[in-house]
């Protein structure tokens, strides 16, 4: 009985211990470009969710095969994310 709880034991350790996978939306940007590769240039298709604006997102897919989509994951209630900027001196 104890062998069989030790097995149960390290199953589930090694089970918790499996890498996870990368989460596809980025949760803090509200809109994604969904870029397809196609099949004959390989590298599949992925989402680039790093962007604040609809017209930012057609901007860049414009000439790409690629779509713009709002992020399903984005709470509807947070901020925008505030520019960066560089203090010169």
């Amino acid at each position: 009985m104890r062998s069989s709880f030790g097995l149960m034991v390290i199953a589930g350790a090694l089970i918790a211990a499996a890498p996870a996978r990368a989460q596809t939306f980025d949760p803090r940007f509200p809109v994604c470009m969904h870029v397809y590769s196609g099949a004959n240039g390989g590298g599949g298709e992925w989402y680039d969710c790093s962007f604040i604006s609809v017209p930012q997102c057609r901007a860049t897919a414009s000439g790409r095969p690629a779509s713009c989509d709002l992020n399903p994951y984005y709470p509807v209630n947070a901020p925008l994310p505030r520019a960066r900027y560089r203090r010169g001196g």
